[in-house]
Order: C-alpha cells, then structure tokens, then sequence
C-alpha cells in the first residue's frame, strides 16, 4: 500500500509540474501581449510634440459602410471635451498636425475654428486616399509650445475644388478656402450654432453672390459637383439655393415644399427632377448635386435622391446662394458675340450728312429668336452651411463621405483613441485619473500611504537589525568554540563586557558580539554557573537539577530573544491584510459616488463613467501598492527570523551539551590530578 502511495505521488508529481508550467508560460504571453497593447503601435513622428491621438476614419461595414470608390477627401475632425484635451494644447491651436497612418507623412489641414476656452475645434483635413469598405487612420499631434501655425486652406483641397464657403466670416464677404480664391461679392448674416461653426442665415431677399470668375466659366456640357448643408426654416414652394442664370440657360438647385430639386434651363428648354419625400423644417441635411455625361444626379444626405437627363449649360455669370435672379448677369468675361465687341456707332447726324439713312440690322441679328428669361424663383429662408463647387463629378462615395462625416452621424465615420504621450506612462494616463479622484478617495490614499511608509520602515529596520545578528551571532560562535577548560571565561560578568580571549580577538570584534542574542544567552548560563561556583575552591560540578535549572534560564532568554527578532511584525501582517480592504472601501464608496452624480447629471456616456470609475480604483491598487511589498517583505524576513531561531535553538542545545561536559561529577578534579602526575 505504500508502495502504492508513492507510485501515486511519482505519477501526480509530473502532471502538477507541467501544470505550474503552463500557467506561467499563459502568465508570460499575457504579461507580453499586455505590454504590446499599452506600448505605442508606430514610432513617433516627432520628439518635439509631447502627445499624439490616433483617428481612424472606418467606412467599413462596422462603421460609415461606404462601398462606392471615394478617392482623396477633405475630412472634418471635430474636438471637444471628451475627445481633446485643450489645456495640453496652444490656445490656437497652431500646434496642431495631422499624419499619415504610416506615421511619416504629415498631411495638410486648416482650423476653421478651435477655442480652448469652450473646448471646441473644427479642423479639415486631407486624407490622400480612403478605399471603400476599410478602415484608414492618421494621427493627431499636439503638445508643442513652440510650434508655428501651418493651417493651410489652399493646400486641403485639390485643384479641382473651385469654391469652398465655411461662413464664419463676420462683417466680410465669405472667404474662398480653394486655391481659385473665388471669395463672395456680398456680405451675409452669420449664422451662430450652425452645424459646422458659423453659418449662414438667408432671409429669402438678400443672397449671397458668387463671382463670375474665369475657374467659374463653365463650358457647354462640363462636369460639376456642387454641395451644401441646410435647414430650412419653412416649407416653402420652389425656394432657390442657388442658382445661375446667363440668358436662357440655367441652373437652379432649390427646395419646393421641403423636397430638393435640380432645375436645368438649356436654350429656355427647363428640365426639373421629380420630387421626392419632402424634408422636415428646422432639421439639418446634406444636398448635392452632381452633372457628368448627360445625367445630372441629385442626392440627399448621401443617398440618391433624383436624377434627370440633361446637359450642364454654358454659364458665364454670377452665382446666387440663397436667390434667384429673371434677368442675366454681365459676364467678365465676355463672348465674341457680345455688344461691347462690336464697332461704335455712328454719330446721330451721320446719316444727315451722307444724305442717306441709317444702316439696317444685319438678317442674321433680325432673324436670331432671344428666348425669354424664365421668372425669378423665391429666396431660400433658412441656414445653410459649408458651400462646396468643384469642376469635376465626384463619385458616390465621396458624396456618402461628406454626408456622414460633417454631419450629426460623425460617431460612425470617424473613431478617436486615448492620448499617447512621449513623456511617461504615469504622467499621460494617471495624470487624468487623479483629476478625477473624490475627497473621500484622497482621504483613504492618504491612510494607505502612511501605511506604506510605516511598513517600508519596519522592514528596513528588521532587515538591518536581522542582519547585524546574523554577523554578531558567526562572530560570537567562532570565540565560542574557542573554549577548552571554563565555559565562563568569554564572559566578564557584566552583560556590557566580553573577554577578548588574551588578545585573541579585537575590540571591535568584540564590540560586535556583544550585540548578538546568542551571547545575551550565553551571558544568561554563565550568570547561572558563576553564581554556582562563586566560593568553591574545588571543582566546580553541577547536578542534573541545577543543569535544568540552568537550561530553564536559558530558555527564558530565547523567549525573550525571540520577541526581539519579531518586534514590529505585527505591522507588516495589519499592512497585508488591512491594505487591500481599506482599497477596496475606498473603490466602493468612489464608485457608489460617481452613479449618483450621473443620475444627478443625467449625463450617461462613456467619458462621464469612465473617469469616476478609473479614480475609484486608484483606491485599490493603493491598497495592493501597500500589500504586496509588505507582503513580500514579511515572508523574506520570516525565513531570516526562522534562519536566527533555529541558531538560537542549536546554540541553547550545545551550550547545555558542553556545560554538562565540563561540570559533570565524572570529571577528574584538575588540581588532584596535577598532583598524582607529580
């Protein structure tokens, strides 16, 4: 049977080593795999700017799910509270710069509006390439107190973007952000609270004009993209967005009873698309319309919302947003055919003085029909925002793009991560979880840390003095085997006072062994033997009662020396099992406050919770800072204690083993036996 046992012990033993095993190896893998996920995933762009944000802007099926080609694309990045921090930044934001996911190439962008005050920045920048259904990320620097603005407007869109329009201009004319420069004629009503920063309040009187620019001379047939957020303030019966009228040809892009339509006049033949569902009053959407090969498509909020079969016109004149006009606006640039090319008049008595009339139109100019104007369309009434013509057709996707990237929706196109900073690890992410920490919190990290301090002195302490008796009590052995006749001669009488053993040992080595307990006990039974013998002449011999007597004493005295190698213990085990309780009330009561100041708040979202939550488990890993130093502390000084004891113990024995040698009543009497050798 006991054979039996032990084959069952041979065979488990095996088993529960490769068990310890493989949980330290799945320990290893997840302490590496949690080092990679907090190390930073690409190398930094640049030392100087002290913080970096990953954006990923995800047109996949998870997030914006935009299947069609989109190509480059100018990307509004929103900041705000719970997504930037605007202390760590400039105050205007020139500090800002946008990255390439490769974390090498930095990418043009422009602030269209950033105040660190309200904590809110509008940013536009140029993505080089978004595929369809994937995921593209770049990265937000900033940090750098003495970095130089490098917003630039002109280099976010491409060269085929001919009229960008923010609106937030106040008492000027609307500024072009396109390299054409083809800023407004007119000065508009800002709009505060707009969709994107400042708008513009149209009134349905007073539209906006778009110059007649040689980049805005469209040709017959020429491809267009234009773009627009609104909110109209009523349903109005064909209301104008904009429009552009040179002659009999036209193009109207409005709102008839809250549904988007796109109007194309060619030589006076008026196409309009059909309607479709009609949009709500006071409620923000996103109109494009888009002219290539023919097919004039019109979308709404991303999606396809009419098309209709026609051409673009040629048009040479102003643009209104906001109005329409009946008649046609003179072009700067003027046609071949224009009456400012013709030659000048005669003068009115010419004909008088050639004694004929005056000269005829020519058959072609009579014979030529001029198409009526149609009649003006209403003035939109309403806001409207972020005005965009290019001279191309974007695709589909880019139009999705803009949709749900400038729009309420933004959360699905656009994903920020937490803060990585160059500085530490502890200043980034601890920094703004003791932001957040509660006074109650405070009050119990503050008793930890006293509780850590405390332990970390006692184990100091313990240490040093374990140590200085590990040193004493090998000094003091070494004197101690050293003795042949007296077990009494190391000791003086005095507890202060050690023999050198005739000059046998130094001071100092004798200093150092009066500090040792095994000498503090030794003193004990040499007290007990002097005391016996102190008047006999013979001798000295010691019964077995006075032995155990003396061996008592000694015991007495490693009780005593014992509670000195324990002395402050007690610290370390409250420390050990005191430390994580005390984190963890501190944990629950911070948690308990943080849900009642959401349900006060009624502010439910990840970056309410997460903040409190985070602050409240400082509180436990305080506690665990406290308890497993001491934890490991206590078990290093117990082996030493253990080690100390077990010397003690070996010493009381040996002491006894040669006080009964020397003493004992079998041991001939040194002066009776000088005399029989003589």
């Amino acid at each position: 049977m006991g054979m039996g046992v032990s084959l069952s012990q041979r065979t488990r033993r095996p088993a529960l080593r490769r068990g310890i095993a493989n949980v330290a190896t799945a320990l290893l893998f997840g302490l590496v795999a949690l080092v990679a996920s907090l190390a930073p995933a690409n190398a930094w762009w640049n030392d100087e700017w002290s913080l970096r944000k990953k954006i990923t802007v995800d047109v996949s099926a998870s997030g914006a799910n935009v299947t069609d080609p989109i190509g480059a694309a100018p990307v509004l990045v929103r900041l705000h509270v719970g997504n930037f921090r605007f202390s760590a930044a400039k105050d205007d934001g020139s500090d800002l710069r946008f990255v390439a996911g490769d974390d090498k190439t930095p990418l043009k962008h422009h602030i269209e509006k950033f105040d660190s005050l309200l904590g809110e920045g509008l940013v536009w920048v140029a993505v080089p390439n978004l595929a369809p259904g994937a995921r593209t990320d770049i990265w937000l620097y900033y940090g750098n107190k003495k970095a130089l603005a490098t917003s630039d407007p002109k280099g976010t869109y491409d060269p085929d973007t001919l009229t960008v329009y923010h609106f937030n201009e106040r008492g000027t004319p609307a500024i072009d952000s396109s390299v054409w420069a083809n800023n407004a004629q007119s000065v508009g009503q800002p709009a505060d609270g707009s969709l994107i920063g400042t708008g513009l309040r149209l009134d349905g009187r007073a539209p906006v004009t778009v110059p007649a620019s040689p980049s805005l001379a469209w040709p017959d047939g020429a491809a267009l993209t234009w773009s627009a957020w609104i909110k109209p303030a009523a349903l109005q019966p064909s209301a104008a967005l904009f429009s552009r009228r040179d002659g009999a040809n036209a193009l109207v892009i409005g709102v008839d009873n809250g549904s988007p339509f796109v109007e194309v006049s060619n030589a006076g033949a008026v196409q309009r698309s059909t309607a479709g569902a009609p949009v709500a009053a006071g409620s923000w959407h996103h109109v494009a319309v888009v002219a290539a090969n023919g097919q004039v498509t019109l979308y709404l909020d991303g999606v396809s919302y009419a098309a209709l079969s026609a051409s673009l016109p040629a048009l040479n004149t102003v643009g209104l947003i906001g109005g329409d006009s009946s008649t046609s606006s003179a072009s700067p640039i003027a046609p071949a055919t224009a009456p400012s090319a013709a030659a000048p008049s005669a003068p009115p008595d010419a004909s008088a003085a050639d004694g004929g009339a005056a000269p005829a139109a020519t058959p072609d100019a009579a014979a030529t029909p001029v198409p009526a104007p149609a009649a003006a369309m209403a003035g939109f009434v309403g806001d409207i925002d972020e005005v965009q013509i290019s001279k191309v057709a974007r695709p589909a996707g880019l139009i999705k793009v803009m949709a749900i990237g400038q729009g309420p929706d933004q959360a699905k196109l656009m994903a920020f991560s937490v803060d990585e900073e160059t500085a530490s690890w502890l200043s980034g992410y601890f920094a703004v979880i003791l932001k957040s920490v509660t006074l109650d919190g405070w009050v119990v990290i503050g008793i930890l840390l006293i509780m850590a301090a405390i332990s970390w002195v006692v184990m100091f302490d313990r240490a040093s003095y374990l140590s200085r008796q590990a040193k004493a009590n090998a000094q003091f052995m070494k004197g101690f085997r050293e003795i042949a006749a007296d077990l009494t001669m190391l000791d003086r009488g005095d507890a202060d006072d050690i023999s050198t053993l005739g000059g046998r040992l130094t001071e100092a080595d004798a200093k150092m062994m009066r500090s040792s307990s095994l000498y503090r006990i030794y003193h004990i039974g040499a007290a007990e033997i002097r005391h016996r013998f102190s008047n006999s002449q013979r001798a000295p011999v010691l019964s077995a009662v006075s032995i155990a007597a003396i061996r008592a004493a000694l015991d007495s005295g490693v009780v005593k020396e014992m509670q000195r190698l324990n002395r402050l213990m007690v610290v370390l085990t409250i420390a050990i099992s005191g430390g994580p309780f005390l984190g963890l009330l501190g944990t629950v009561v911070g948690v308990m406050i943080t849900f009642a100041a959401i349900a006060a708040s009624g502010d439910v979202n990840v970056n309410a919770i997460a903040p409190g939550i985070a602050a409240a488990l400082v509180a436990t890993v305080a506690g665990l800072g406290v308890a497993i130093p001491a934890l490991f502390g206590y078990n290093y000084l117990i082996s030493r204690i253990k080690d100390l004891t077990n010397d003690i113990q070996v010493f009381v024995d040996e002491f006894v083993t040669k006080m009964a040698e020397f003493y004992s009543a079998d041991r001939p009497d040194p002066v009776e036996h000088r005399i029989a050798a003589e």
